[in-house]
């Protein structure tokens, strides 16, 4: 049984990958729970708040966020009618990260389910803040989808790696069978100015052949030193719907993430994006 949670903020954008994820899923037993952290709310005008109203804030706050998800709820049953899923509502006086984090380690959660950005929708970032807070420390696959993304089948992924690191057996079977009913050809393309691959490599990239076995795969090596005009080239000439990248120390994505401001990311996306957790995040 799947296990998929999808953080909301009750955004146009949430809703596009509540959407998109109801789709996606349609043909798997699937639990799927519609979380809300609503501390932030809580201290949104902390010119208004005093130590008097914050309890009655407090409560305010926490009832509009179960009404809110109750009435998402009611909507989804209504316009994505499905025998297959079961869903759980959790509002909680938490931060998104902290919340999200607690709740894959006590669900056993297989993979989560978020707009790449939120209610700001700021324009120049590729990545709303909460989203790459949650890419960055929370152990879970996570698959971001963009504003205004339509739902598309999953039918040509682009998974781009330098196969350094041993992947995880779990996450690659979350990628196999969510793409395998749709016939999905998934493109693993490394970029380097090197053909040649090391033992290591050999040895992960025979792994990833043998746990994606049932997609038609295929590995391309493209030379060039430019990683991330390389993948937004290979995706526009491709036609690929789906990005799927490793994000872990020395990976492609751990460079194009997290060592460069979050307004000079020039990673383009705009098709939905599955970053799988190779390893555990350092600590909040």
């Amino acid at each position: 049984m799947r296990k998929i949670l999808i953080p909301t903020d009750f955004s146009v954008n949430a809703m596009n990958a509540i959407s998109y994820a109801l789709q996606l899923f349609k043909y798997e037993v699937s639990i799927i729970y519609f979380m809300h952290a609503y501390q932030d709310d809580i201290y949104i005008n902390e010119t208004l708040l005093t130590r008097e109203t914050l309890s009655e804030v407090t409560r305010i706050v926490g009832e509009q966020s179960k009404k809110q998800l109750e009435d998402l709820l009611k909507q989804v049953k209504e316009k994505y009618p499905n025998p297959r899923f079961t869903y759980r509502i959790i509002c909680s006086n938490n931060l998104l990260v902290d919340e999200a984090d607690n709740i894959v380690n006590e669900e056993n959660i297989d993979i989560i389910v978020m707009g790449t950005k939120g209610k700001t929708n700021e324009r120049k970032l590729t990545f709303g803040s909460h989203t790459l807070q949650v890419l960055k420390y929370v152990e879970c696959p996570i698959l971001s989808i963009p504003s205004n993304c339509n739902y598309a089948k999953p039918k040509h992924v682009l998974f781009p790696t330098n196969y350094l690191i041993p992947f995880k057996r779990r996450e690659l079977k979350l990628l196999c069978e969510m793409t395998s009913p749709f016939r999905a050809n998934i493109d693993v393309l490394y970029v380097s100015k090197s053909n040649k691959l090391s033992l290591r490599q050999e040895d992960n990239k025979a792994f990833l052949k043998e746990t994606l076995c049932k997609n038609d795969i295929n590995f391309y090596t493209i030379n060039n030193k430019h990683i991330t005009d390389t993948i937004n080239t290979y995706i526009s000439e491709n036609k690929i719907n789906m990005l799927v990248m490793v994000n872990t120390r020395h990976s492609h994505l751990e460079n194009i993430l997290f060592q460069s401001p979050i307004d000079k990311i020039s990673l383009n996306i705009s098709i939905p994006f599955l970053a799988l957790q190779n390893i555990k995040r350092v600590s909040l």
